[in-house]
């Protein structure tokens, strides 16, 4: 079985940074599509950004830079880095996987089969 854990969350003021991690047990990160999801109150869970086998990136419209998502192949880890926080990235951010390659990004919820617990972040103003 794969299981995914995730930390780096907190409370931070805006204008902050952040680098969430995610812990890959079971299977080898490099097998993966790793994607990060967040999801705040009331609303439905959102793409944030994923990164393929290959290792291309994708992001949301609404990262515009301040993102990355990288993995670490010898730490076994998948991390998103969230630089210039604003309270509106305040959510549950999940991070996610699907096993193989693939020739799209995937961006939607159904296209990964295993989730992490989710971290926190808060942004104040």
């Amino acid at each position: 079985q794969v299981q995914l854990v995730e930390s780096g969350g907190g409370l931070v003021q805006a204008g902050g940074s952040l680098r969430l991690s995610c812990a890959v047990s079971g299977g080898a990160v490099s097998s993966y599509s790793m994607g990060w999801f967040r999801q705040a109150p009331g609303k439905e869970r959102e793409f944030v950004a994923t990164i393929r086998t290959t290792e291309s990136t994708y992001y949301a419209n609404f990262v515009k830079g301040r993102f990355t998502i990288s993995r670490d192949n010898a730490k076994n880890t998948a991390s998103l880095q969230i630089n210039s926080l604003n309270p509106e990235d305040t959510a549950v951010y999940y991070c996610s996987a699907k096993r193989g390659g693939s020739v799209y990004y995937r961006t939607r919820t159904s296209e990964y089969d295993v989730w992490g617990q989710g971290t926190q972040v808060t942004v104040s103003s």
